[in-house]
């Protein structure tokens, strides 16, 4: 499966464009990561433990979507894009979104 921010992918042709598809996850905090960020955020520096949170969500969502452009018989998907919305305290959605498309083969 190609998955590309782009609208077309050189040297293919799309030959049906599918439709919409998505992907996303709803991650929460956690108690212990939040001591360690705390700390992080009184002396700075990066707060590891919630940028691998959120890699692992947007992995997670990316994953999703490219289950249902496979169940909706695509083999790539254009126009990736990510957004993130927050729930509530300490929740947030992270959502992975894109153009499911054959390409001739």
């Amino acid at each position: 499966m190609i998955v590309t921010t782009t609208a077309e992918i050189p040297g293919k042709q799309i030959l049906e464009v599918i439709g919409l598809v998505r992907g996303a996850t709803v991650r929460a905090r956690h108690i212990g990561k939040d001591i360690s960020g705390l700390i992080t955020n009184l002396v700075g520096g990066e707060m590891d433990e919630y940028t691998k949170l959120l890699a692992e969500s947007r992995e997670q969502a990316l994953d999703r979507m490219t289950e249902e452009a496979r169940a909706r018989g695509a083999n790539a998907i254009v126009g990736v894009r990510f957004t993130g919305t927050e729930i509530s305290v300490g929740a947030a959605e992270i959502l992975a979104y894109g153009t499911a498309v054959r390409l001739e083969e």
